[in-house]
This record gives structure tokens, C-alpha cells and sequence, in this order.
């Protein structure tokens, strides 16, 4: 298994030396001094040993060769071991050959490398203990080391148990589940913290989205409230304007047959001078009365938008000493100003007189009632009721105008009676035309006087277009061009005209509520997202790590119950093997490994010798000795001599060796302190062992000599630099004295 072993630099061997090993035993002599030892200390110094007082020195720049006044001292050293991995006995590693190599700088810094690649000392350590190469040294042991197992406290004995049965494998997994436990738990806590963090602003953002859907469903409300409205206005004003746009062709054509007849009455009364006379005063009179008639027309016309904007605000004002929802937008006063201007201006351009007073007014009147709308929203109910007021006073001033163009009408019509019964009055013949003149006119008037119903209507449904349009545009400003979406309606339903009214002021205060409810909030709802998506990410992780955590628990569980179980079969195979090799020692007696007894307060039962004390996990019981020498009686270690603890210590690291052979043992001069007959019995256990694990034996007894296969030896010259010898083995013994 071992093949070479390669030393530069290292103590006393100050040119690279090289000891191959192609026998099961090997030994290694020389003279006192020579550094033979520093052999194995090169192995301990190769396999990781980090105690300086393990391979005799305070610091690691003592490992170094430190020159001569011949070899200048070096700067590193170096130590490489070479395994047959042929039979795999390093399972990670497909390589037929397994070097490990160790150096060490005078500045203190070590570096490691396997099959040189560079490594950490804790691939090294798990690599060689998967070959059961442990950190103890158990297999590794130095001259005056021997009874170290004997000197051991209990805690420290069950240590070097644990390595010689190959357990550490066991614990390292275990320490390294251990440590993927406690990495995990550490997890868990950040991503719980992290999930407590986050909550709170989740909660926040949760709020705030379920105010955006809220608004949402104000805003589908408006949109459907205002596709049903719309609709419905649309056919009213619709249906309404074709209504009365045929009445007025009706009404005007009736107008029209009447006038052509009383223009042939007109006609006759001019046959002669009197009548020419006559007809010039009722043409004069007829003229008088079509002026008075178009002041009335447009009167009338500019009082049904009136009569409209008044019935808009008392609707107005009711809703908002019922609603404070309700108000007025501004640009609905503008446009009714804009438009009261407009028609201002084309009445200027047509009629000048009387009636540029009135539209003067009614200009100065409309003016005021923007000035007044345009106050604090505060001043909302006041303003409601002077506009109110205001639009009152002047209906009233144009219905007393109208009153007054009726008086002035009424005698128009007067006057051009009595110019007609005068201009009759000498043609007794004529006065079935006269009457059939009068029905003539009061039919005129009466189809005038409806005419003016007409337009007042129609201006009316202009000011309702115009509030439509109005609300299309802010619907769709709050809701989007959907508010529009809707089919036509073509007949009106049987419902009053109030039931419309109702649905516009549930619609304005569905505006009002949706502006409140602000915006779209796609930068919260994306925020929120996020957060949300990161709450699941974080919860999914917790229950990961808690698996995990779970794996690396029953993992420990098992570790636990493998070492258990592994320990405690092993304690009974080294027990058997102590006590055979122990009776060979010492030809008879006994000798075992116990279980330190560990108190537990309250235990009634007994615990077996071979299983673990489970109340405490974490204080492993030690290891205790017994020994029994034949025809002595010894209560403890320290009743034995040098002797008998030599071979005491050699039966229990044989016997450790026989339950797992490690793929080497090195014994350092441990053979110093037997006689003969124990040499004897030393050199037939050699011979046991070698046949599962290779041996290196530094020794200066001959019996130990004789049984090695290949013998190396070491010489020292006077620059005091060690030196390799190969020697025959009838030559040992020459080498060794």
C-alpha cells in the first residue's frame, strides 16, 4: 500500500531522500543520533500533524534544515508520501497512485497537495481517513510514545479508538452535517427576519391596491351609468328636436297659407285711392306688427334657453342641499357664457332697437352669474341660489318684455284691425272679408305664438346637446373612451323625464368619487406584485431550508446511530483481540476496554459496557483499562512496571490494528524496554500484523531486524546532514551497534 516516501529539507535530511517500500516489513536502523526517528516523524509531519511537540520542535521552522558549514540551510521543507491505489483504498480518487505532500516555509506557512494539485489540510485529513488514517496517530508510534495510549485520559483513549476503527469518516460527515445545519438555521432566521421585514409593507401595499380596485369598481359603475344615461339623453334630444322641428314646418306652412290670403285681401283694398290710402296704413300697421312679431321670435327663443339653464340650476341646487357630492364644473359655465355671446351677437347683427337692450342685458346677466360660480367650493349651496335667484329675476325681466312686446303686439294687431275695418268700413260688401280678415289674423297669432313655443324648445334641447357633449368628454377623461361604448336607442322609455335626471346626478357624484379615488396605480400594483412574488419566493425557501433542515437532523440521527453501533461492535472486537494479544505478552492474564462510568442522577438500570450513555449526547463516556497479570494483583495502570506497560501498550495498539488495519503501522524504537523472551513474542506479533497492514519498524533490536524484509539505515557524517544506507541484512547488526 505504501510505496515511497520522499524527504527535502526536512530536519536533518538536507538532500532529498527517498525510501522505497516494496515489502510488508521494513525496518529502519542506525546509531543513536543519526536521525532515524526523524523518519517517522516525516510521516507524522506529511499526514497533517499540527503539534509541534509531536515532531520535537517549538516552531515550524525547526522542521527546516537549518544548515551546516558545508550545506547552506534551506528555505522549505518538504515531505511526500506515495500510496498504491491500485485496490482503491482512497475510494474518491481514480488514480492508481496517491501522492500527498506537505511543505512547510520559514515564514510558518504550510502548503498541501494531492497528486499536486493544492489543497486545504482538511481535504488531506478527510482523504486519509477514509483509509483509516486518522488525526490521533494511532498508527504512528514515536519512541517514548508507546504507552501514550496507557497515559491518556479517558476521553482522549476513546479519541484514539474512534480513529483506530476508521469512525472519523462518520464524524466528519457528521461535523460537516452539522455545519449544514447550523448554515441552515442561519437561513431560516434571515429569511424569517426578511419575511418580517417585508410584511408590514405588503400589508401597506395590500391596502393600497384594494383602494385602486375599489376605485375600479366606481369607475365601472361610472361607465355603466354613463353609457345608460348617454344613450338616453341622446334619443330624448334626438326624438325631441324631430319632434318639434316638424312641428315648427307644420306650424310654418299653416303660417304661410294664412299670410297668402291676407295678401290677397290686401290686394283688393288697393283698387282705389281711399283704399290705396287705407291699404298703406294696414301694410304700415302689418309691417309695425312683423317687427314686433320677430322681437317676440327671438325673445322667445332666447327664453327657452333660459328657461333651460334655470330648471338646470334649481336642479342643481336641490341636489346639492341633498347631495355635496354635486357641484358644477367650470367649463359647463364657460360654455353656456360662450354660447349666451354667440347669440348675443347674431341677434346684434340682425335686429338693432329695443332688442339690443334686452341682449345687452341678458349679456350683462350671464356674465355676472359665471363671475358668482367661479367662487370657493365652499360657497357651493350660496352660489347655487343666487345663481338661482339671479337667473329668476332675469326670466322675469324677459317674460315682462315679453309681456310688453305682447301688450305692443296685441295693439299692433289693434291698430291693424282698425286700419283694415277702415279701409272696409266703405264696402258694405266687404264685411264677410272683414270677419274672415279677423279669423285670418288670430290665426296668424296664434300660429306665431306657437312657432315661438317651438323655438324656445329647440334652444332648450341646444343647451342639453351641449351638457351632453360636456359629460361625454368628462367620462371619458375619468373612465376612458369605453364610457362611449354603447348602442343607440331608438325609442325613449315609458318613464318621466325626472327618472333621467336622477340618473345624471348619480352619475356626477359617481365622478366626484372616482377623481378622489385618483389614478390608475400601476406602480403600486407592480410594486405590490413584486413584493408579493418575493413573500412566496421567500416562504417557498423557509419551507426548503426547513426540509433541509429536517435531512440534516435524521442525517446526524443516523450518524449518531452508526457510530454508536460501529463503536460498540468494534469495542468488542479490540477487547478480544486486546486480551488474546495480552495473554501472549504475558503468557496468561487478561486484560479489556471499559466504558467510563458516567453518573446519572436518578438511573436505576444499568447500562451495557458497549452502548453509549444517550442522556448526555454530548458527553461521550471515556475509555478505561483493565488489566489482570498472572499471579499478580494490580488495581490500576500505575501499579505497573516499565516493562509490563511497554508490553501492555503494544498488545492494545496491535489489538486496535487487527480490528482495522490501517495501510501502514510505524513503531519507533517501541521494542527498547523488552528482553529477550518478550522480543521473541514481539517479533511473532509483527509477523501476525504484517499480513494486513505494511509495517515500518525503527529499532535496534535484532530479534525486530530479523524479522524485516528490507533493512534501511541511516548514518550521520560530520556536517551533520543524514544519510540513506541500504544494507543487507547480515549487515544490521554492524549498522546498528
Amino acid at each position: 500500500m505504501l510505496k515511497r516516501l520522499e524527504i527535502a529539507g526536512f530536519k536533518s535530511f538536507a538532500k532529498k531522500t527517498v525510501l522505497d517500500f516494496s515489502s510488508s516489513v521494513t525496518s529502519v536502523v542506525g546509531p543513536n543520533g543519526s536521525g532515524k526517528s526523524n523518519v517517522a516523524e516525516a510521516f507524522r509531519f506529511a499526514l497533517g500533524e499540527q503539534s509541534m511537540k509531536s515532531m520535537r520542535g517549538k516552531r515550524s521552522e525547526d522542521l527546516i534544515w537549518s544548515g551546516s558549514n558545508i550545506a547552506p540551510r534551506a528555505n522549505r521543507a518538504a515531505v511526500t508520501i506515495v500510496f498504491d491505489n491500485r485496490g482503491r483504498i482512497f475510494p474518491k480518487l481514480e488514480f492508481d497512485e496517491v501522492s500527498i505532500e506537505r511543505a512547510v516555509f520559514r515564514d510558518g506557512a504550510s502548503e498541501y497537495a494531492i497528486n499536486g494539485s493544492k489543497v486545504r489540510l482538511r481535504d488531506v485529513q478527510e482523504l486519509l481517513a477514509s483509509a483509516n488514517i486518522g488525526e490521533t496517530g494511532h498508527h504512528i508510534i514515536s519512541q517514548g510514545e508507546a504507552d501514550r495510549i496507557l497515559t491518556a485520559q479517558p476521553r482522549e483513549r476513546r479519541a484514539m479508538l474512534e480513529d483506530a476503527l476508521g469512525l472519523k469518516v462518520y464524524e466528519f460527515k457528521k461535523q460537516e452535517a452539522e455545519r449544514k445545519l447550523e448554515r441552515t438555521e442561519e437561513n431560516v432566521g434571515q429569511v424569517e427576519a426578511l419575511r418580517r421585514e417585508i410584511a408590514p409593507h405588503i400589508r401597506f401595499l395590500q391596502k393600497q391596491v384594494e383602494k385602486l380596485e375599489r376605485a375600479e369598481e366606481l369607475a365601472k359603475e361610472l361607465r355603466l351609468a354613463s353609457q345608460t344615461y348617454f344613450a338616453i339623453e341622446e334619443a330624448y334630444i334626438r326624438i325631441e328636436r324631430e319632434r318639434t322641428e316638424a312641428a315648427t314646418t307644420e306650424a310654418t306652412g299653416r303660417l304661410r297659407a294664412v299670410e297668402a290670403e291676407l295678401s290677397l285681401f290686401e290686394e283688393r283694398a288697393t283698387t282705389d285711392s281711399e283704399g290705396m290710402k287705407r291699404s298703406e296704413a294696414v301694410r304700415q300697421a302689418e309691417r309695425n306688427l312683423d317687427r314686433i312679431t320677430a322681437e317676440r321670435s327671438v325673445l322667445a327663443r332666447d327664453l327657452g334657453r333660459i328657461e333651460g339653464a334655470l330648471n338646470e340650476a334649481k336642479k342643481r341646487s336641490v341636489a346639492v342641499a341633498r347631495d355635496p357630492y354635486v357641484k358644477i364644473p367650470r367649463e359647463d359655465l364657460s360654455a353656456l357664457k360662450e354660447e349666451v355671446d354667440a347669440q348675443v351677437a347674431l341677434v346684434e347683427g340682425a335686429e338693432p332697437g329695443a332688442i339690443h337692450a334686452a341682449i345687452q342685458s341678458l349679456r350683462n346677466a350671464m356674465a355676472a352669474f359665471f363671475e358668482r360660480y367661479a367662487g370657493p367650493a365652499d360657497d357651493f349651496m350660496a352660489d347655487e341660489e343666487l345663481m338661482a335667484k339671479e337667473l329668476e329675476g332675469k326670466r322675469e325681466d324677459m317674460v315682462r318684455k315679453d309681456a310688453e312686446l305682447t301688450e305692443e303686439t296685441e295693439r299692433a294687431r289693434s291698430e291693424l284691425s282698425h286700419a283694415r275695418e277702415r279701409m272696409m268700413a266703405h264696402e258694405e260688401t266687404g264685411r264677410e272679408q272683414n270677419r274672415r280678415l279677423l279669423d285670418l289674423a288670430e290665426s296668424k297669432a296664434k300660429v306665431e305664438a306657437e312657432l315661438a313655443r317651438h323655438s324656445a324648445h329647440l334652444g332648450q334641447l341646444d343647451y342639453l346637446a351641449e351638457d351632453l357633449e360636456q359629460n361625454r368628454r368628462e367620462a371619458v377623461a375619468l373612465v376612458g373612451v369605453n364610457a362611449l361604448s354603447y348602442e343607440a336607442v331608438s325609442e325613449l322609455p315609458q318613464e318621466e323625464r325626472r327618472v333621467q335626471e336622477d340618473r345624471k346626478r348619480s352619475m356626477e357624484r359617481l365622478k366626484i368619487r372616482v377623481e378622489e379615488a385618483g389614478g390608475s396605480g400601476e406602480d403600486v400594483r407592480s410594486e405590490y406584485k413584486e413584493a408579493t412574488e418575493r413573500e412566496a419566493f421567500l416562504a417557498t425557501e423557509l419551507e426548503d431550508l426547513a426540509t433541509s433542515a429536517a435531512g440534516l437532523r435524521s442525517l446526524i440521527a443516523e450518524l449518531d446511530a452508526e457510530l454508536q453501533k460501529s463503536f460498540a461492535e468494534g469495542l468488542a472486537k479490540v477487547n478480544a483481540s486486546f486480551g488474546e494479544f495480552f495473554g501472549l505478552m504475558f503468557g496468561g492474564g487478561g486484560a479489556r476496554l471499559v466504558l467510563e462510568e458516567v453518573s446519572q442522577p436518578g438511573a436505576e438500570d444499568e447500562e451495557d459496557e458497549y452502548e453509549e450513555v444517550k442522556r448526555k449526547p454530548n458527553q461521550k463516556p471515556g475509555i478505561e483499562i483493565s488489566v489482570h497479570l498472572p499471579k499478580k494483583r494490580v488495581q490500576s495502570l500505575m501499579q505497573l512496571s516499565g516493562g509490563e506497560r511497554a508490553l501492555t501498550s503494544i498488545a492494545l495498539i496491535f489489538a486496535m490494528s487487527q480490528v482495522n488495519p490501517p495501510p501502514f503501522l510505524i513503531l519507533d524504537e517501541t521494542d527498547a524496554a523488552l528482553d529477550e523472551a518478550n522480543s521473541r513474542r514481539y517479533g511473532d506479533m509483527i509477523e501476525s500484523l504484517s499480513h494486513k497492514s505494511q509495517l515500518i519498524v525503527i529499532t535496534h533490536n535484532r530479534e525486530t531486524m530479523s524479522r524485516a524484509s528490507i533493512l534501511y539505515g541511516v548514518t550521520m557524517g560530520a556536517d551533520g546532514i543524514s544519510k540513506l544506507l541500504s544494507v543487507k541484512f547480515e549487515e544490521a547488526q554492524a549498522v546498528a551497534k
